[in-house]
């Protein structure tokens, strides 16, 4: 079996740009690439192969092809012909500019197999506006928000506060602020924004690997944020207490329920909330990709978790038992047991 695995940033998504890669995608970029590969390559029998930036040649991939690309046609090329070659290709890469949408089609227009979502769901999901409302549609608990014409700078005065701003199709915490009231004025953006209501809880995530036979979840994890009205994502944990865990996977299967039929890795972002019936809780949006948190969980199952992807797509029946609950894991891929 051959996996082409193409991460974004570190694969010469950048290659058009001069001078350094943006660093908070470059480091989870590169934690996610490097994760991966690493469990692509365990599968018996599968080569990996990647594309790699000229200007990451520090940064390796043990036992998989790394092809060097330095120019736009160059990465075309390569693309094009580790897509078709490859029996299933994975692409990591952000919602934003229709970046991830277009890369999956471009896997599929070059005659490869996408391990991704489909191009219905990732466009809906990639939009936090429309997710919102469909959420909100089929009876999921999600944040009411309103949409920000591009380049405005003027925040409405009949909207409740505190409230948060962010890209409208962001991702990787990338251009959010915590607004307290309509006075602020957050920098001006180039693309629409969606204002949302805040929600006070507990920050959490549920990853999900899907297929026709409906979505495996993978166990509940918190996550950590900076606290200086950015949001930064700065990595997390798995969630231990059960009742929180439970809140979380049954909240977040609701929502991959609303949406339309997904394959692959998604991610699924919570607020949980102080009632312990989670009448409080919350979905802030849905991540159609494999997302940061696939460091931690390789970590804390007994699985291969790319093996794994590859049996749910497939139809296979697969089943996961936890190794180790007390796994924490930080943005740049570092892993660490907390021992409580």
């Amino acid at each position: 079996m051959h996996v082409f695995l193409y991460e974004w940033i570190t694969g010469g998504g950048l290659i058009r740009e001069p001078g350094q890669l943006p660093a908070s995608l470059l480091r989870e970029g590169s934690a996610m690439a490097t994760a991966l590969a690493a469990d692509f390559a365990k599968i018996p029998g599968c080569r990996v192969s990647l594309l790699r930036d000229v200007r990451l040649d520090t940064l390796t991939f043990p036992g998989c092809e790394v092809v060097d690309v330095q120019s736009a046609s160059e990465w075309r090329e390569e693309f094009e012909r580790l897509a078709a070659a490859a029996d299933w290709s994975l692409a990591v890469a952000p919602e934003f500019d229709r970046i991830l949408e277009r890369t999956t089609q471009h896997i599929i227009d070059a005659g490869g197999r996408s391990l991704n979502a489909s191009r219905e769901f990732i466009t809906l999901a990639s939009h936090k506006q429309r997710t919102a409302e469909r959420l909100r549609a089929a009876g999921v608990a999600a944040p009411h928000g309103v949409i920000l014409p591009e380049g405005e700078t003027k925040l409405p005065a009949d909207f409740a506060y505190p409230a948060v701003l962010k890209p409208a199709d962001g991702a990787g915490s990338q251009d959010m602020y915590l607004v307290a009231s309509h006075r602020d004025e957050p920098p001006s953006y180039a693309w629409e924004r969606r204002l949302e209501e805040f929600k006070p809880g507990r920050s959490a995530s549920v990853a999900a690997i899907c297929g026709d036979a409906g979505p495996i979840m993978l166990p509940a994890c918190s996550q950590r944020l900076s606290d200086d009205g950015r949001m930064t994502y700065l990595g997390g944990a798995l969630i231990v207490e059960p009742a929180l865990a439970e809140r979380a996977s049954l909240l977040a299967e609701r929502a991959l329920t609303a949406m339309p039929p997904a394959r692959g890795f998604v991610g699924v972002d919570l607020i949980l909330g102080a009632s312990a019936h989670g009448e409080d809780d919350a979905v802030i949006e849905i991540n159609p990709r494999v997302t940061t948190s696939y460091v931690g969980l390789r970590q804390a199952i007994d699985q291969n978790l790319a093996q794994l992807l590859i049996k749910v797509v497939n139809g296979e029946s697969v089943e996961i038992t936890l190794r180790n609950p007390n796994i924490e894991f930080g943005a740049d891929g570092a892993t660490w047991v907390n021992r409580r």
